[in-house]
């Protein structure tokens, strides 16, 4: 996979994000992960700037010989996964290529330009911050739930939901042969889980969860991939799940997912109480 970091000019954040995530790979030993970097209005040719290369330097990185890029076809030729800086770069992005997957920081990476050492050194440690998580969730394995990841689901509910699953509740379903729980685990961590249950030929999602700080990242489509990878695989006919009405986020990436609309449960959610959006998905609907 090849990350493409996008900013303006292409000679600060991520100039600064490709030298630190190129660092961060390399301490990681990971071998199947490449970076580069560009900007929506660069000059090609430019020096990172001198405050960034300080800050680069402070985290590790050494950009003295980065020279910036203006963004192109090229570019998007080489690239797996963008990310853009702001939301305003990512708008950008999409009207040169709007099909492409693209995530941007939560929160957004300020431009730091014309600042002092203490806002790039600020800027650098938001990056560094959000570049680590996203090599976690990249590298994150996706494996069957056992014993030792009970704790860690449990802590996950609490932090996601008003009425999260108790850790004896959790830990029971190891033993239900209808149930399917799944772990996205990066160096030990559990950073999020899904449960299913299976029976006569109908998969149903209980619970999708991820921990805040690594959401946005991809790891709650990973999860969802890989249910529908094992109950096609295990003959189901199809998969079917819940969510809350004001959930817009979910129900788009349901939606990009193949998921159609099935129907409504009214106030099937408490504390606080909301309706339901029944959602289902077919092998053939699968995008």
């Amino acid at each position: 996979m090849n990350i493409t970091f996008v900013c303006t000019g292409n000679t600060c954040r991520s100039a600064m994000a490709e030298g630190i995530c190129k660092r961060l790979i390399a301490d990681r030993k990971i071998e199947n992960i490449t970076c580069q970097s560009c900007g929506l209005g660069a000059f090609t040719g430019d020096s990172a700037s001198p405050l960034a290369l300080w800050a680069a330097r402070m985290h590790g990185a050494d950009i003295s010989d980065h020279r910036s890029r203006q963004i192109n076809q090229y570019i998007f030729d080489g690239t797996d996964l963008m990310v853009c800086m702001t939301n305003s770069h990512k708008r950008a992005v999409m009207t040169l290529n709007p099909k492409f997957k693209i995530i941007v920081p939560d929160p957004e990476i300020s431009d730091p330009y014309g600042g002092t050492e203490n806002i790039y050194s600020a800027c650098a440690d938001q990056i560094e911050s959000f570049v680590s998580k996203l090599l976690d969730a990249l590298t994150a394995k996706i494996k069957p739930m056992a014993k030792e990841h009970v704790a860690a689901i449990a802590e996950i509910e609490k932090l996601c939901f008003s009425a999260p699953w108790t850790e004896e509740g959790i830990a029971e379903e190891l033993d239900n042969e209808n149930a399917h729980f799944l772990v996205a685990e990066s160096d030990g961590k559990v950073l999020g889980y899904i449960g299913v249950h299976e029976v006569c030929g109908e998969a149903y999602i209980d619970n999708i969860a991820v921990r805040p700080e690594y959401r946005r990242l991809g790891l709650g489509e990973k999860l969802l991939k890989t249910v529908q990878e094992n109950a096609f695989g295990r003959k189901c006919e199809f998969i079917t799940l819940e969510v809350r009405k004001s959930n817009e986020k979910a129900i788009s990436l349901y939606k990009k997912l193949g998921y159609q609309t099935a129907g409504e449960r009214k106030n099937f959610y408490t504390n606080p109480a909301e309706d339901a959006v029944i959602m289902t998905l077919k092998e053939c609907d699968i995008k």
